[in-house]
C-alpha cells in the first residue's frame, strides 16, 4: 500500500525562501527610514513642549541640536512648519524618503511628523 509523502518540495521551499529574503531586505531597507520617523516625531514634540511661545529661530536651533545629537538627517530645523497656538507652538515637518531597493526599484515614503497641541 503506498502513502502519499507529505512535506515541502524543493520548488515549494526555494520560493518561500525568496519571498523571505526579499520581506527581510525590505524590513532592513526601510526600516530605518521609518525608525527616524519617530525620532524625529519624538523631537517634535519634546521642543514643542520646551520653546513655549519662542520666536521661529529659537525653535529650529532648539531642533537642530536635538536633530544634531539623535543623527536626525531627513529634515532640518528650516524644514519645519512653525504656527503660533496661545501661549505655544504647533510644530510640523513633511518630507519623503526614496530607498534604493535592488537595482532601479525604490521605495518612496512620505512622512508627516507633528506636535499636536490640544
Amino acid at each position: 500500500m503506498m502513502r502519499a509523502q507529505r512535506g515541502v518540495t524543493l520548488t515549494g521551499f526555494l520560493v518561500t525562501a525568496v519571498i523571505l529574503v526579499f520581506a527581510a531586505l525590505l524590513g532592513f531597507k526601510i526600516g530605518p527610514a521609518y525608525m527616524e520617523y519617530y525620532t524625529i516625531q519624538k523631537q517634535i514634540r519634546i521642543v514643542a513642549n520646551e520653546v513655549g511661545a519662542a520666536d521661529r529661530r529659537a525653535v529650529e536651533n532648539a531642533f537642530d541640536r536635538r536633530a544634531n545629537v539623535e543623527n536626525i538627517t531627513a529634515i532640518t530645523g528650516k524644514d519645519l512648519e512653525i504656527t503660533k497656538d496661545g501661549d505655544g507652538v504647533i510644530i510640523t515637518a513633511e518630507y519623503s524618503v526614496k530607498v534604493p531597493l535592488v537595482g532601479n526599484l525604490s521605495a518612496c515614503m512620505d512622512f508627516r511628523a507633528g506636535s499636536d497641541r490640544k
